[in-house]
């Protein structure tokens, strides 16, 4: 079935983003390096509200509306063995220096956090997402986001 997910990139004041490293018990991208937070909007949520909720509940952070850019929009299909994932997916970026040691980690989804360079999740990207999640989408508009702010 496809169904909406959402994504935030919260970025720091050093061009640094927020990255969370999976839980070993996921079933999808194992204790692997992932967007900031993101999740399935629930029935009746619009997607800034999913955002909103699935940082807090993923990390204790307290983002609001205001906090957050909308950057971008796709479909996706991402397939790991019996498990299929049709998304329409919402694309985030919220600008915060976040000290990372504060931060209250759901256990279940996440194992730890750090903030990672521009350059180094563009080096990944580019080298077949290597120690980062292959979710279609997701990394590539982030990458268009820092060209963007580049030229601007």
């Amino acid at each position: 079935l496809w169904h909406k997910a959402v994504v935030v990139f919260i970025i720091n004041s050093k061009n640094q983003v927020l990255l969370q490293k999976r839980s070993a018990t996921k079933k999808l991208w194992p204790n692997m390096w992932d967007v900031t937070a993101g999740g399935h909007v629930l029935a009746g949520e619009m997607g800034f509200q999913a955002i909103l909720r699935e940082a807090e509940e993923e990390l204790g952070i307290d983002l609001q509306k205001q906090d957050l850019t909308f950057i971008g929009s796709s479909i996706s299909n991402n397939v790991k063995g019996d498990i299929v994932n049709n998304h329409f997916n919402e694309y985030y970026i919220a600008n915060a220096d976040i000290d990372e040691t504060t931060l209250t980690l759901q256990a279940e989804e996440v194992a730890d956090v750090k903030w990672m360079d521009k350059e180094e999740i563009i080096k990944r990207v580019k080298d077949n997402y290597n120690g980062i999640t292959d979710k279609e989408g997701c990394w590539d508009y982030l990458v268009k986001y820092y060209e963007w702010i580049e030229k601007n």
